[in-house]
């Protein structure tokens, strides 16, 4: 799952330990074994599995060296640490190894966490934590056991017996969104496999449904906009009803429905690489998970027609971009969303090439809120100002963002466009930023126009004021476009074009063409993600201007000049499964 901590308990989390009432609510229910024991159905990473077993420690972006120490014994850095370490995700990778090593470090870890904490006190006792344990026990439970004595494999399933009655008292105060449904689907499981345990099955499913309904909107999103976090979710649904199916339960009308609103959301939100888009604290997703979650959802292949959760799309041959196109999340749903309307992210083929920054949450609250900022972004920003406010915390919510963020997409001749704009700037200087993005049919060209304007006497007015304390009278803007590390940038044509070049020997260039005048240059930039101990070291394409009179506008263009390469014993396009 997600590493990050924010969301079961945020700093506090070690402090407080765990929740205070979890030890009542966490009193021993009497299970006597197993209805089931269905197989795991997370993906795990085998690589990351060897890489615990010789005793290093990655999570959510810090490497601890345990040298021969349990994981109990470590202190975890931060909450985010601890939250993947008592969430039980690593099973999956010690899985992935499938040694007998693997095994027995798995089954010691489990015991030596059982008799620190498993009379439910300490760190680990949320409601998603637990859940998102509950699940990784049951579905595990064979090689937990394999082997054991029946002292251990009793206080194994008491263990379980315990957590499942937390979960049937305590899923309700878990946080919305994927908190609350790794909850709720750890209830479930544990209703469907525990003996002793399956009248809870019939309250688990309703309280699913609940959220199912109303925090699954009609387009198949959810209201922080995390595209990570959609897929994790999805993935917990599609595990649910998996699970009903091999226990011969009947499947939940509002479960399957949520599942086929999600699907065509998630692949619109999907690069060619196979990484999903990068945006509102959201990573690229766990590698496979998405097709391997596609693939037990059994539903035919299908996009998301117009937004997908907010985002458009287009494509152009084997070039694909996916754009930010509404308001970004505000209240409780906004303490990870980020300031990125109107940024767009950029594939050719598998490759990267435009991409947004990153979520910075691993790397503490200072790259967290820059990260959050809208220079992080591969779109316009004014004068060094965010399209929205960042509260001061690194969890702030956004707030005084667009209220108004329109696109309209069309097909004109040969290419695809899309008409957008955001008046997050408009109380504070009377301005609106308005993007029109084009795509060839043939993935040749991307041309686009970037554009700020006071569009009526009220916001002239709002702008005269604001140039008035302004030196010069004049306000700089700069079009930020962030590339992915593996994109090796240079300036070409005496400054006028940048070529870049990409890991499949494929060949951008970009310039700045015509209107208002406007710099081109390169400048450093950073590529955050929690499977890199540190940012990874990149370049921006920056154009910079200045506004003139009450509205200036620059227009650039992203072409591939020549085919690309085809790779030997591979093709260029990236391979989907569905």
């Amino acid at each position: 799952m997600t590493d990050s901590g924010a969301a079961y308990g945020g700093a506090g989390f070690l402090s407080r330990a765990f929740d205070r009432r979890a030890a009542g609510a966490a009193a021993r229910v009497r299970v006597s074994g197993f209805t089931a024991q269905p197989a795991p159905k997370a993906v795990g990473e085998a690589a990351r599995g060897r890489q615990l077993l010789a005793g290093n420690f990655l999570f959510a972006g810090t490497l601890i060296e345990a040298r021969g120490q349990s994981p109990w014994d470590i202190t975890p850095p931060d909450a985010a640490f601890a939250a993947a370490l008592h969430g039980f995700g690593w099973l999956d990778d010690l899985a992935a190894v499938g040694s007998p090593e693997a095994r027995k470090t798995a089954q010691r870890w489990t015991g030596d966490w059982l008799a620190r904490f498993g009379a439910g006190r300490g760190p680990g006792w949320t409601p998603a934590l637990t859940g998102r344990r509950q699940i990784r026990w049951i579905t595990h439970a064979i090689a937990l056991m394999n082997g054991v004595d029946s002292e251990t494999g009793s206080a194994l399933i008491a263990g379980m017996g315990r957590q499942a009655g937390f979960l049937s008292r305590r899923w309700s105060a878990a946080p919305a969104d994927l908190p609350r449904f790794e909850a709720l689907v750890g209830y479930v499981h544990s209703a469907t496999a525990l003996s002793g345990f399956e009248r809870h099955l019939d309250p688990a499913l309703r309280a699913l449904a609940r959220d199912c309904e109303g925090r699954i909107d009609a387009s198949g999103g959810i209201a922080s906009r995390s595209p990570e976090a959609l897929l994790e979710i999805f993935a917990l649904l599609t595990w649910t009803a998996a699970i009903l199916a091999e226990t011969g339960r009947p499947q939940d009308p509002a479960l399957t429905a949520a599942i086929a609103r999600i699907a065509p959301t998630l692949r619109s939100l999907r690069h060619g690489d196979g990484s999903l888009a990068r945006f509102h604290g959201g990573g690229r997703g766990r590698p496979g998970l998405l097709d391997h979650a596609l693939r037990q959802s059994m539903l035919r292949p299908a996009t998301a027609t117009g937004a997908a959760m907010g985002f458009r799309r287009l494509t152009g041959d084997r070039v694909e971009l996916i754009v930010d196109a509404a308001p970004p999340p505000t209240g409780r749903d906004a303490t990870e969303a980020h300031a990125s309307t109107l940024a767009f992210e950029m594939t050719s083929g598998r490759d990267p090439l435009i991409v947004s920054c990153g979520p910075g949450r691993h790397l503490g609250p200072d790259w967290q809120t820059a990260a959050r900022a809208t220079p992080s972004h591969s779109t316009l920003v004014l004068a060094g100002y965010s399209s929205a406010r960042i509260g001061r915390r690194a969890q702030g919510e956004l707030s005084e963002g667009p209220g108004r963020v329109e696109a309209r997409a069309e097909t004109a001749g040969a290419a695809s466009a899309l008409h957008l704009s955001h008046d997050g700037w408009r109380e504070t200087h009377g301005l609106t930023h308005m993007r029109h993005l084009s795509l060839e049919t043939d993935g040749r060209l991307l041309a686009g126009e970037d554009g700020l304007a006071a569009l009526d006497d009220r916001d002239r007015d709002r702008l005269d004021r604001v140039l008035a304390r302004v030196p010069g009278s004049s306000l700089d803007f700069a079009i930020r476009f962030h590339l992915h590390p593996d994109v090796e940038p240079r300036l070409d044509m005496g400054g006028q074009a940048v070529s870049l070049m990409l890991t499949s020997g494929e060949l951008w260039v970009f310039r700045a063409q015509g209107g208002e005048p406007a710099k081109l240059a390169l400048a450093p930039s950073v590529y955050l993600d929690s499977r890199h101990l540190s940012p990874r070291a990149t370049k921006q394409i920056v154009l910079s201007a200045r506004l003139t009179g009450y509205g200036s506008a620059v227009r650039w263009s992203l072409a591939r000049p020549v085919d690309p390469p085809r790779r030997r014993g591979r093709t260029s396009r990236a391979p989907r499964l569905l």
